[in-house]
């Protein structure tokens, strides 16, 4: 698997379609987060945007790779694993991008509540802010991987299902991406710090799952 995920960066990195991605993200971080804004108000906005990047840049991993080498890496290894590490790839490339966007957050965001005037324990608001990304993230590479090849093998009905799927799960209430940014938000207005355990606990199921489906779908398929 290690050389599969070697492989599968490699093609991520040659391919530079991982630009795209990254400076839309720098520009949402750029254009919706304020110097000297709310920590956690801004650690649940750097949150949310990871979601639709995690949908797109597990796109990119499991179309980026020709069909010939495709064909011949599903041979050595399992048509299986190859898929398995081109999500996991996107799900590394999705955290890289959140840890670079809670980095910004740190360095730039007032250390206190929306009052601005009670502090906020730092390495408590952070590490829910890493823990509401990686929600984000991996409720991310669950669309994903159930709206691209080999769930859905047209991109005219795979891109715009995975768009569609971001978004309802960015905003619904039911969503655990939506119940970890609202906690950010709400214990900014309310002065505490809660940990996302819980909508955290249900995105790993969903991704696990979802990975899997799409894992023995495309042994299926191959």
């Amino acid at each position: 698997m290690i050389a599969l995920l070697r492989y599968q960066a490699a093609l991520l990195i040659g391919s530079h379609r991982w630009l795209p991605p990254v400076i839309l993200y720098a520009a949402f971080l750029a254009v919706g987060i304020q110097t000297g804004g709310p920590m956690l108000d801004s650690y649940g906005f750097a949150a949310a945007g990871t979601l639709p990047m995690a949908v797109w840049l597990a796109r990119i991993c499991v179309t980026s790779e020709p069909p010939a080498a495709r064909n011949c890496a599903a041979a050595a290894a399992g048509p299986g694993r190859v898929h398995l590490a081109s999500l996991l790839t996107a799900a590394l490339g999705a955290l890289l991008l959140a840890l670079g966007g809670t980095a910004f957050v740190a360095l730039t965001s007032d250390p206190h509540f929306s009052d601005h005037r009670v502090a906020v324990p730092v390495l408590p608001a952070t590490a829910a802010g890493l823990l509401t990304a990686l929600a984000c993230v991996l409720l991310g590479i669950a669309i994903g991987a159930l709206c691209n090849w080999p769930v859905l093998r047209s991109p005219g009905s795979a891109i715009p299902a995975g768009l569609l799927a971001a978004l309802l799960l960015s905003v619904l209430g039911a969503s655990p991406a939506n119940a970890a940014v609202t906690g950010m938000v709400s214990g900014s207005a309310h002065g505490t710090v809660s940990m996302p355990w819980l909508p955290l606990a249900g995105t790993v199921p969903i991704a696990v799952a979802a990975v899997a489906a799409a894992c023995v779908l495309s042994s299926r398929r191959n």
